[in-house]
């Protein structure tokens, strides 16, 4: 199947014919046996719909399928081919049967692994230019300092892996997830992607958020999302980087990283993973520095595949002691998430403030950062505001009394919230 590039917009075009599908007769045929099968029977269009495959190719696989006996039409509910309704004959579920024994695959079409290939080039993240104002625009609702923008920005336009470090409470998640919506364009990804007859289920509504179509007709194997972020913490493993076969489904399911390709994938939590940080690292040596990825079937067959991503990591701990040097020169950026000062720290609690709908109060925050912050020496953290409002809503309801930023309540939550 051909993908042509209107610029800027990428758009996978609408194939009009089985040669241009990418996929074989076969697979045609065990998708409509096994959506026959699953549905019972149905309108040659609601099938058509339901594969995301051409109506003209369908009828032809239908009507092929039923001179070899395998589907018959039991009736018709509307004019036009269409709304002809096909079921499976004795010998067609016997078939179907066999299709699902192959694999349990019933969703629209796959795409060819190669046709996937050439649509991340076309979408790379490497092509992506950020600005100054992009930058500011996708994190205006943070409060940080200015040295951090400007760390971020050239890290995304060089399409390079990043390294957020800090202590913990600083919003370095937050600035992290941000990173894609700053990159601006959509991107186009596939339900399924097909090589040699298996089938890697690809589309994660928890990472691919879907967007509106495009105006014009595109391939609807594909879907517009916005630029993937996938997100990952402690409970990485190893395995979770390889695909993952289905010993019920007999299909696999696409690794995180794979799902992140045009996008970015954050290792949150780095060092506290299921596998020991340098296992975990050497991992990445390959794709880093080559941009490809190499994955297994059960076959013992390898894909390579692209690694078009940025890939960033996050951690409340010393690089130093995850990361050997020769690695830290991988991870070509380094942005630290530095504590928040007094301005910085009152302008969040002004705006968490609004959030939570308690009335700042400038001589209570007066009182909560001399007697709890600076005699204390407890340093400023981004998330403070947030978690004591949130300790301090609760505490108003249970005593009945309307949420406010005084002494009494200030000093309960902080009471509750630090250990001292």
């Amino acid at each position: 199947m051909l993908l042509e590039i209107e610029s800027p917009v990428f758009e996978p075009q609408m194939p009009h014919n089985l040669e241009q599908t990418g996929l074989s007769s076969s697979m045609v045929d065990d998708l409509l046996l096994k959506r026959l099968y699953a549905g019972g029977p149905q309108t040659a269009g609601s099938v058509a719909d339901m594969l995301a495959l051409p109506f003209l190719l369908v009828l032809s696989n239908l009507n092929e399928l039923r001179r070899l006996h395998l589907t018959h039409v039991v009736g018709s509910r509307g004019p036009g081919e269409r709304q002809y309704v096909y079921t499976l004959t004795d010998e067609g579920t016997d078939r179907a049967l066999a299709a699902i024994a192959r694999n349990m695959y019933d969703g629209p079409a796959p795409v060819p692994l190669d046709a996937y290939i050439q649509s991340v080039h076309a979408q790379s993240v490497r092509d992506v230019v950020i600005t100054k104002q992009a930058i500011e625009q996708a994190f205006a609702e943070l409060v940080l300092h200015d040295e951090i923008l400007r760390e971020i920005g050239p890290a995304v336009n060089a399409g390079q892996s990043l390294f957020f470090y800090g202590a913990a409470g600083n919003g370095k998640t937050a600035l992290a997830s941000r990173i894609t919506r700053a990159m601006g364009s959509n991107v186009f990804v596939p339900y399924a992607v097909e090589f040699e007859g298996s089938i890697i289920e690809f589309f994660d509504p928890v990472c691919h958020i879907r967007v509106d179509d495009l105006i014009g007709a595109h391939d609807p194997r594909w879907i517009r999302v916005k630029r993937p972020t996938v997100v990952v913490g402690g409970e990485l493993k190893l395995e979770n980087l390889d695909l993952s076969f289905n010993p019920l489904r007999k299909t696999y399911e696409a690794p995180f990283q794979l799902k992140a390709n045009t996008g970015m994938f954050l290792i949150d939590d780095f060092g506290r993973q299921q596998m020991s940080p340098s296992d975990l690292l050497n991992r990445w040596i390959v794709p880093l520095e080559l941009r490809v990825d190499f994955l297994k079937l059960n076959s013992g067959r390898k894909l390579e595949v692209p690694f078009d991503e940025l890939l960033v990591l996050s951690s409340n701990l010393d690089p130093s002691s995850l990361i050997d040097e020769a690695f830290l020169r991988r991870i070509k950026y380094k942005v630290r998430a530095r504590d928040p000062n007094r301005e910085m720290f009152r302008e969040i609690f002004v705006r968490a403030c609004r959030d939570y709908r308690v009335p700042f109060d400038e001589e209570a925050f007066n009182f909560l950062v001399e007697t709890h912050y600076l005699k204390a020496g407890r340093p400023f953290r981004g998330v403070h505001p947030r978690d004591l409002l949130d300790q301090l809503v609760a505490l108003a309801r249970y005593l009945e009394v309307p949420p406010r930023m005084t002494r009494d309540l200030l000093d309960s939550v902080v009471a509750t919230y630090f250990l001292n």
